[in-house]
C-alpha cells in the first residue's frame, strides 16, 4: 500500500550523506530543497585540491576536493561544493548553490544548479538538473532532463496518491531516491518524486510520487504503413 505521503526514508539512506542533519525536521521531504542554500552556505571551504584543466573556468567561493578532475571546458560558479574523486567533464556546466558528494560524475553538456548530488551519482551526458536532490548511486541516462519550473510559473504542486499538496515552490524538479536509473531522454516533472530503487525505462514522461523499488514501463504503441515514394 502506498503512503499517504511519503518520508524522507523512501528515499535517502541518510548514512550515505554528511548532509543528514539537513534531512530532518521536515513535514515534507521536498523541503530539503528550500535548506539547499543552507547546506552551500554552511559547508563550503572554497579550496583547489583536485587536478583542475588550466581551460576549465571556476568563478568565485569554490570547493573542489582531493581527487577531483575537472577537465578543459567544465565551468563551475559559486558557491558550489564538489566533493573528493569526482569527475566534472569538459562541457559540464555547474552553478550556484550545488552541494557535490564524493566519486559524482557530471558529465558533457550536463548543467547542475541548485541542487545537492549524494555519493557516487551519475549525470554523465547532455542532462539538465535543477533545484533538486539525486540520491547516492542515482543514475540518469543520456538526455535526461528535470524541469523545475511549471511552463505557467505557478508554484509547484506535488501529486501524491490521494491528494495534491501545494508546496510553495516557484522552483522544484525532484527528489530521486538512492539507486534509481532513469532511462535516456526521460523528462522528471516538476515536483516529481522517486522512491529508492525504482527503475524507470527510456523515454518516460515522470511526475508524482513512485514509491521504493518500483518498475515504470514506457507502454507506447508504433504503428507500421508503406512508404510512399515519388516517381
Amino acid at each position: 500500500m502506498v503512503k499517504d505521503c511519503p518520508d524522507i526514508g523512501d528515499f535517502f539512506d541518510l548514512t550515505k550523506t554528511e548532509y543528514s542533519g539537513y534531512y530532518r525536521g521536515l513535514e515534507y521531504p521536498w523541503e530539503v530543497v528550500e535548506r539547499i542554500p543552507e547546506i552551500v552556505a554552511e559547508n563550503l571551504e572554497p579550496g583547489r585540491r583536485g587536478f583542475i584543466s588550466e581551460d576549465a573556468t571556476i568563478e568565485g567561493e569554490v570547493e573542489v576536493g582531493e581527487g577531483t578532475v575537472v577537465e578543459a571546458g567544465a565551468t563551475i560558479k559559486e558557491p558550489t561544493i564538489v566533493g573528493k574523486n569526482c569527475e566534472v567533464r569538459s562541457g559540464a556546466y555547474v552553478r550556484s548553490n550545488v552541494a557535490v558528494g564524493n566519486g559524482v560524475t557530471i558529465g558533457h553538456s550536463s548543467e547542475v544548479k541548485r541542487s545537492v548530488i549524494h555519493d557516487e551519482a551519475e549525470i554523465p551526458h547532455f542532462s539538465y538538473v535543477g533545484d533538486s536532490v539525486i540520491g547516492w548511486k542515482g543514475h540518469l541516462g543520456a538526455g535526461v532532463k528535470v524541469s523545475n519550473l511549471k511552463v505557467n510559473r505557478e508554484p509547484v504542486v506535488v501529486h501524491l496518491s490521494n491528494r495534491d499538496v501545494q508546496t510553495g515552490l516557484r522552483k522544484f524538479g525532484c527528489l530521486l531516491g538512492d539507486e534509481v536509473e532513469i532511462g535516456c531522454n526521460s523528462v522528471l516533472n516538476p515536483g516529481t518524486l522517486v522512491g529508492k530503487g525504482t527503475l524507470a525505462t527510456a523515454n518516460t514522461s515522470l511526475f508524482g510520487y513512485y514509491p521504493p523499488d518500483t518498475f515504470v514501463k514506457l507502454n507506447q504503441s508504433v504503428e507500421l504503413t508503406e512508404r510512399k515514394k515519388e516517381d
